[in-house]
């Protein structure tokens, strides 16, 4: 993801060539897709559904990342509300086990960063640091799949102009075709940003801010899930927040993905055939990144 950042630089940027606009049609295609498989298991019945559209709309009607983070704290009230009815989940044992009091300081550590990491970056007046609040904020929030890192992270980088839209969605779709978790996509960010730190050094700063909150999430609540997750309260809250995640992306799938990726009925033809490899097909994601790819190009210059 880094060499890329470096050959979209080296080629004069992500606006006005083909074959990059064929990864913003394959990020189309791909969050279709995603959509699609996670309302199929987060949102398959019709409470769950409505909250998906709810928070989407939302998102849509007021784009900020606090509406963003409300959308999802919205789903989890609505959760208690109206999926309280569903049957409890049946949950393997964890064979791993953390001390209360490991845990109880990684969730501390956590929490004390994502409020004190704006308030110091605001402070320093260190871009750098706000490049730290940023994406660890956005790691904070992902729940239900690595592809809702997609908004979270739009709203973070573009707004601000430290990337431009056209940018962003080409190194989303040349994601598709790294192996490994998505969040690698904030490699790509932090290489390919204005002003610095950028590089070598803004992908370690991008990528591990992303990260931690997952390892200081995951080692924290390891002593406290067992017992959590067998009440019927905690589940209802987090089948509301996983629906509202998806309509965060089902959001993200009209703007900025759609919107930008879909220009005319060419494109339209080429995410449809994307779209159609990916579910009926099952083409590998790299197969079809390079195929939109191929396809941009051509249709670049007919």
């Amino acid at each position: 993801m880094v060499a890329f950042a470096y050959a979209v630089d080296i080629l004069g940027g992500a606006a006005g060539s083909g074959w990059l606009h064929g990864l913003k049609v394959a990020a189309v295609a791909v969050v279709a897709q995603a959509v699609l498989g996670m309302m199929r298991s987060l949102a398959p019945d019709r409470e769950r559904a409505t909250i998906m559209v709810a928070v989407a709309a939302l998102v849509l009607a007021v784009p900020s990342a606090w509406v963003q983070v409300g959308g999802i704290v919205l789903g989890g009230l609505a959760g208690l509300l109206l999926a309280r009815e569903a049957p409890p989940a049946d949950h393997a044992h964890l064979p791993l086990s953390v001390g209360r009091r490991t845990g109880l300081w990684c969730l501390a550590a956590f929490l004390v960063l994502l409020v004190g990491l704006p308030v110091l970056a605001t402070a320093a007046g260190s871009h750098a640091l706000d490049l730290v609040d940023a994406f660890y904020r956005a790691g904070s929030l992902v729940f239900g799949g690595g592809h809702v890192v997609l908004p979270l992270l739009q709203e973070a980088v573009v707004p601000r102009g430290w990337i431009s839209n056209d940018a962003f969605l080409a190194g989303y779709g040349a994601a598709q075709a790294v192996p490994g978790p998505l969040f690698t996509f904030a490699a790509y960010l932090g290489a390919a940003m204005q002003p610095g730190p950028n590089g070598i050094a803004g992908a370690l700063i991008c990528l591990v801010a992303v990260f931690a909150p997952s390892f200081l999430l995951v080692v924290g609540a390891l002593p406290f899930w067992e017992a959590l997750r067998r009440r019927p309260a905690v589940q209802a809250a987090l089948r509301g927040v996983n629906a509202a995640v998806v309509g965060l992306l089902l959001a993200a799938l009209y703007h900025p993905v759609w919107t930008s990726g879909i220009a005319n009925s060419g494109d339209f033809a080429l995410a449809a055939a994307a779209f159609l490899l990916l579910m009926m097909w099952k083409t590998p994601p790299w197969a079809v990144v390079v195929l939109c790819a191929v396809g941009g190009a051509v249709l670049a210059v007919v």
